[in-house]
């Protein structure tokens, strides 16, 4: 089985920065086996969406967040990070981070991010 913890949301104002991350632990061959890490979001009355997920070589981005958000990943830790940067009051949601392994979907239990106006 894989674990997937995230951390690091919390109120910022608009405008501002956060980070948050993702770590995933648990078996270590499937970790090993690990294709992509990312991130959705889901604001209230709202669907899950996609923010951005990265596999070993590459990264994808919804458009409402390229060029403000960052994802990276730290493949020695198993740990995910989304940068953040000039925060909308429309990025307000619970912020998912999911792990694929086997083409099996492993989801934390989200962390919210408020951004005020």
């Amino acid at each position: 089985q894989v674990q997937v913890v995230e951390s690091g949301g919390g109120l910022v104002q608009a405008g501002g920065s956060l980070r948050v991350s993702c770590a995933a632990s648990g078996s270590t061959v499937r970790l090993a086996l690990m294709n992509s890490m990312g991130w959705y979001r889901q604001a209230p009355g709202n669907q899950r969406e996609l923010v951005a997920v990265i596999t070993k070589g590459s990264t994808k981005y919804a458009d409402s967040v390229k060029g403000r958000f960052t994802i990276s990943r730290d493949n020695a830790k198993n740990t995910v990070y989304l940068q953040m940067n000039d925060l909308k009051p429309e990025d307000t949601a619970v912020y998912y981070c999911v792990a694929e392994v086997l083409g099996r979907d492993y989801w934390g239990q989200g962390t919210q991010v408020t951004v005020s106006s």
